[in-house]
Order: C-alpha cells, then structure tokens, then sequence
C-alpha cells in the first residue's frame, strides 16, 4: 500500500466517510423506469460493485434480490455467486483482517447500514486501509486502527473474488465436470471413508470371534472366554449400529448436495442455451436427454458411491482371508476374475444394443412432446389416429430396442451365476476337504471364519465387476445429456458485456445475416436508422426479413456481418441479460405462466407492486376485462390460459412488456391474432405507449402503422423503402400494392352473391 497515512479523529467524521452512507432508504436496487444507476444503489450495493469490477466482473444491480431495506451479507454474497463469482459471507476478527494485506478488496458492512472496501493492512502498524464506495478509483486509503473501527463493525464481511474452479457454469457437462463435483465434496467422503474403514475392521471380528468360540470354547468348555467374548460382542454391535446410522446420514447429505449441485447446474445451463436450439430440436428430445441427469445421479450416490465403500471393505478382508486360509482365498479372487473377463467381454455389443434403445426412447419422447405441444391442432384437425398410429411404432420401436438389449445383457448373467455359487458353495467344499484333512482340530474354527468373511468379500467383487457394465450406461447418459447441456450457450459469462443505458436509437449499417442450412440471406445489406423516441413501422411480404429484425435486436442471433448499434454501441458488446431486460417484446403468441394476472404482468419485475400491474395494464388497455375477472387482479391463469381469449392474453402480454417502462418496446406481429375490437383498444393506445420511447412495431397490417413516423418496406431481405405512410403511397409500389389488398372493402366492392341468404332459427 503505497497511499499516504492521514491521521484521522473518529470524532471529525471519519465513521461517515468509511461508512458510504447509512441504512435508511437503501432497499432493492431495482428502479422501475430504467436501469439502476450508480448514485440510485445504496453503500453496501456500491462497495460489492467496486470490489467486483476489481476482479474484472461486472455486476447488475437490477438482478440483485433482497427482503429487506438493508442488504445482508448472505444476500450480497448469493448476487455475486449468481454472476459467476466464488464468494463467502463471514464473521472475522481485526487479527484476520491484517492478514489481507496483498488480497483484493474485501467488503465490510457497518452496523448502521453502511460499507466500506478494505483495500489492505499493516500488521507491524496494527492499522487497514480503508476506502469509500464513492471515492473514486484512484483515491486515497484512509488508514484506521482496531478501536475506531470497532465503532461500526462488528465483524461482517463479504470475500468474493473471480472463480477459479473448475466447477463452472461454462464447463462443459464431462465425466471429468462429474469428477471435479464429487472432489469438492472430499471432507465428507473422507469422513465417510473413515466411518467405512472403521466399519470394516468391526466386520472382521465376529469371524474371529465364531473361529474363537470353536477353537477354544467348544474344544475346552472355557466359559470365561465365552462371557468375554459375549461382552467384546455387545460392545461391537453397539459401537457398529452407531457408526453405521452416522455413516448413512452422511451418505444421505453428500447425496443431497451432489443432486442440488447438479440439478442447479443443468437448469442454468438449459436457460442459457439459444432458442435457435429449441426452435430446431423437438421439447420431447430435450427432456428426454435432460432426464438421463437423474441416471447419472443415481449412479454417483447410489452404485459409484457404494462401490468405493467396498473397496475399503475388500482392502481390510482380503489380507484377512489370506491370512486365515491362502488357498481358498486364491479360489475367490480368481472366480472374481472371471467375472470381470466375462462381463468386459460383452462391454462392445452391449454398448451397441444400449445406443439403438437411446434412439428409439428419443424418437419415442419426441413424438410425445410434440403431441401434447400441439393437443390443440391435433384435436382441432382430429389427428387422435395418426398421432395414436405413431406413438404406436414409435413404441414398437423402443420396445424392440430394449427386448434386444435384454436378452444380450441376460447372457453375462448366465454365465456369472454359476461362478457366483461356485465362489461360496465350492470354497466351502474345497474347506471341508481341507478341514478332514487338519490335524491340528484349528481348521474347522478357521472354515467357520472364512465362510463369514468370504460371503461379504464375494457381492463386493462381483458389484466391482458390474460397475464396468454399468459405467457404459452412464457414459451413454453423459453423452446424451452432454448432447444438450454442452451446446454453445449465448454468451460466456453471466457477467461478460457492457451495460449501457437505453435510450433508444438503433442503427442498422449494411448488415447481413442468414440461418442456418440456408443459402439465401434473410437480411441482406441492411441499412437504417431509427431516432430516439420514434414509432417505427417494418411491412413486408412473408419471409421479407420483418421478424429476422425484431430477432436480432433481442440479441437471439448474433453471428451477422455488418453493424447492429444502440445508442452507438454495438450490440455484440451489450450484456444479453441487461440488453432484454432493457427491451419490451410483444409476440404474436405470447406464453402466460400459471398463476395470478398480477404475477404474469410483473413477471420480469417481481420486486414491482399492485400498483404498478394495474398502471401498466391501463397503458395496455387491458384494465377494463381484468376488473371483471372474479378475482380481479388475483386472478389464477391455469396453463394454456382457457379462461382468457386470445385478445385478453395479447393486452396481459402488451402490459407485462411495459410494466418496466422501457425505453425500447418491440412489437412482433402482436396485433395479427387479435379480434377487431382488442386491436381498436391496442390502436388506440399506441399513441400513449409510445410516448417517451422507441416503439418498433413489425407487422403486416398498414393500418396499424398509418400513425407511424417511418415505416420500412422490407423485400426479400432488403430495404426498399423508408418514409411515412403518405409518402410511401405515393412512390413505393409495393407499399401501394399491400394497401390496396387490405382495404379492398373500402372501394365500394360488395364480394359475390349468395345463393341462399342464411336465416336464423
């Protein structure tokens, strides 16, 4: 630390200067109408901003959660881990604090709500540096001893710095990731091993025990060794029943933990992925691949871990049963051996056999998924036959697939269980011989010991050699989740882009973009500026390149040439998460979640109040059916929403868009599906929605574009032309084409007669 020491009173201020500000008003980060800026975040907001742009991540304020009005450290720490972050929240001493001396800043929070950033320590001094959240980056350090500072602290602090684990959200899903997951949980597997070992010592002494009672007690009537042999006996089971339930509970934690890990970890990753994925594979495919995880989570708590028990099992009996007889253990270890060759000897064609189920099951699922998708086209056209008709060859399918694999995979088996019972059945053969044969009368004792040690030694060898098998399963598990969940994601980093504010202007400079496995461009050289504040209108014929707009400014494709800039930005350098959470996107079909209508408006705001739902729904024009609702705006909407028509869900849609009051709202076809009265309603609100922001309104309806201040006529991927409605008509033909055709009722046309006029009955 090279800045120069001020001495300071703790009288002339210096806790207010330390402490960035106190805890009234600070509450959530979040600010409906916009982004949260800088000076709007409270002290403790703004020290874990500052201290994780120091380790070159930048946190959004808008995605920090909180109950109450002062941040805890809990809380602080759990909105750094969401961006990618390792950090802690923790308890220290002022002895901890002067061992960071070379660390990155650490936050402290003071007891009156306030923070600080410790940017370093003087143990010969017994002093830290401390600075302000609002002193800027290049200011001084304010040094302070251990009895000013215990004024406002009292111990807390967040520790966060960049991850460095392997066990990262961008790793891709390996059977080395898997690894890297069961390490970090090495204390309690090391706690488990111990228990096991220690559990497996205990197995050994009731053979010895049983060899003991013949050898000695039965051959000399020693009844003094029998009652201490009963009390060493007593002792062990008890001892045994208590290590074995603490054992389980760990086991059942590591469990836990290694599940909660790895469903968090599969979820963020399908969040992630791009919708051009979904668009392109079937819903039943990915669930199908997603629902190996649960396999693989069987096997790493259930057959992996079990099988790592036993080996520390087989690492203290083996040498035991070699001590107690050699022969008969060389007889068990070679049976064992044979199984491992019996069963690695159908390792290939099973492997073939399992990918022909995996096929089938997904062909299978997809056919599922797709149908309870589209339930309501298939009841709609009366498809019920055809969709029966394929589930019933896909199911064929699949039910050839797996017969096939049975009857390969019951040939291992076959041939193993003889071996089995030859492993128990012959050693003890083998040990009577042995034992007529032993002049010294210690051989039947040793049998007896043997026998009991043999049979817990011969199911871990065999389930060692069956892990192999069931390894292939997994591996084929791996590789089918891995199919989904290692797909390039959208962006790498949670935390990776700029987050400039939005104000509205977009500018398209010669931009060319085009889908994949397509050789024709949809957009091709596209050049256009949008002002700030302007309702701009896109037309076009189908498959002009209108919706291929509206998709690249939601950042959905980002692989184009050319430009894409807001606010002179470009748009590949803007944060995806803070990009869309800028934006209000109208579809024209809109999903709305189960639950309440309120919940459904505020669903990307959830910090938001009643009163904001119902601003945003009078914007939208949407207030007048919600208050004749039942319940109002509590409302439940089932999923599906059967109790709201298609104009009811498209104005819900319209408000949940505006409730963050963005600067920039997109409106993709959002008034094609609705009856003529929900679009008079929406019409005649734009006017209001669109004041004070960019509306982009992508449609094939000029008559709701006539009060636009440019609309751009799209052709086959290019601009044609840029003006206003007047003038578009006067010199772009195809603009006058399209209007032509939609107001054809307007031209005095009276349609074809009837033959019969319809009558009512």
């Amino acid at each position: 630390m090279n800045a120069e020491i001020k001495p300071v009173s703790i009288h002339d201020g210096t806790e207010a200067e330390v402490a960035t500000g106190r805890a009234g008003g600070e509450g959530t980060a979040r600010v409906p109408g916009g982004p949260a800026e800088l000076d709007q975040v409270g002290p403790r907001l703004k020290a874990l901003l500052r201290a994780a742009r120091h380790h070159g991540v930048e946190l959004d304020p808008n995605e920090f959660r909180a109950a109450g009005a002062i941040p805890t450290a809990a809380a602080l720490s759990e909105w750094a881990k969401n961006a990618g972050m390792w950090s802690r929240a923790v308890r220290i001493r002022w002895s901890h604090l002067l061992r960071f001396q070379d660390a990155g800043p650490v936050v402290l929070l003071f007891s009156d709500g306030g923070a600080g950033l410790l940017t370093g320590a003087s143990a010969e001094r017994n002093i830290v540096f401390l600075k302000s959240a609002d002193a800027p980056e290049d200011g001084e350090a304010i040094a302070i001893d251990e009895l000013r500072l215990s004024h406002v602290w009292t111990g807390e602090a967040v520790l966060l710095r960049a991850a460095r684990s392997y066990i990262a959200a961008d790793a891709p899903f390996t059977l080395r990731w898997l690894a890297e997951l069961v390490r970090l949980e090495s204390r309690p597997l090391r706690e488990i091993a111990i228990a096991s070992f220690t559990l497996s010592v205990l197995t050994i002494l009731p053979p010895l025990i049983v060899m003991t009672l013949v050898n000695k007690v039965l051959q000399f009537n020693s009844v003094s060794t029998l009652v201490l042999l009963s009390a060493v006996i007593a002792v062990v089971f008890v001892y045994e029943t208590l290590l074995g339930h603490a054992r389980r509970l760990i086991i059942n934690v590591v469990g836990a933990r290694l599940d909660t890990k790895l469903q968090l970890h599969v979820f963020s990753r399908l969040l992630r992925l791009p919708l051009d994925y979904f668009e392109r594979h079937p819903a039943g495919e990915t669930m199908y691949h997603l629902a190996q995880v649960y396999r693989i989570r069987e096997f790493l708590t259930g057959k992996l871990l079990s099988t790592f028990l036993d080996l520390i099992t087989l690492c203290v009996l083996v040498p035991v049963m070699f001590y107690i007889n050699p022969t008969l253990a060389w007889i068990v270890l070679a049976c064992a051996a044979v199984i491992m060759l019996i069963i690695l000897a159908f390792l290939k064609p099973l492997r073939r056999r399992y990918q022909r189920v995996v096929e089938a099951e997904t062909w299978k699922s997809a056919a599922i998924g797709e149908t309870v998708v589209g339930i309501k086209t298939v009841k709609a056209l009366g498809l019920e036959p055809q969709r029966k008709a394929l589930w019933d060859e896909r199911v064929a399918e699949a039910g050839q697939a797996r017969l096939a694999f049975g009857q390969l995979a019951s040939w291992p088996q076959t041939l193993v269980t003889p071996i089995e019972r030859l492993m128990v059945l012959g050693t003890m053969l083998i040990g009577a011989y042995l034992a007529m044969n032993d002049r010294s009368g210690y051989m039947v004792g040793g049998l007896f010991a043997f026998m009991m040690i043999s049979q817990r030694v011969a199911q871990p060898l065999v389930g060692l050699a069956r892990l192999v098998e069931d390894y292939e399963e997994v591996g084929a598990a791996i590789g089918e989740a891995a199919s989904v969940l290692n797909r390039p994601l959208e962006t790498s980093s949670k935390s990776a882009g700029l987050r400039p504010k939005l104000a509205g202007e977009v500018t398209f400079s010669d931009l060319t973009f085009s889908y994949i496995a397509t050789k024709t461009p949809a957009l091709d050289r596209v050049s256009f500026n949008i002002p700030a504040g302007t309702m701009f209108g896109i037309v076009g014929r189908s498959g002009s390149g209108k919706s291929t707009i509206a998709r690249l400014l939601q950042g959905i494709n980002r692989d184009y040439s050319g430009f894409l800039k807001l606010d002179g930005v470009d748009l590949k350098e803007i944060n995806l998460r803070h990009l869309r959470q800028g934006l209000g996107v109208v579809l024209q079909d809109n999903f709305l979640f189960r639950g309440s209508i309120r919940d459904n408006i505020i669903a990307g705001r959830p910090g938001l109040t009643l009163s904001d739902a119902m601003r945003a729904a009078h914007l939208a024009g949407a207030e007048e059916f919600i208050e004749r609702m039942p319940n109002g705006y509590d409302t439940y909407i089932e999923e599906g929403s059967p109790n709201l028509s298609g104009g009811q869900k498209q104005r819900l849609a319209i408000a949940r868009a505006l409730i963050h009051d963005p600067n920039i709202l997109i409106l993709d076809e959002a008034t094609s599906a609705l009856d003529p009265e929900s679009e008079a309603i929406v019409s005649a609100n734009l006017m209001r929605i669109a004041s004070g922001r960019t509306m982009i309104i992508v449609s094939h309806r000029l008559s709701s574009l006539t009060e636009c201040d440019q609309i751009l006529v799209m052709e086959q991927g290019k601009v044609l032309d840029a003006a206003p409605h007047a003038i578009l008509l006067e010199r772009c033909a195809l603009y006058r084409q399209l209007w032509a055709q939609q107001n054809r009722h307007l031209d005095g046309h009276q349609g074809r007669s009837v033959a019969v006029l319809p009558r009512l009955v």
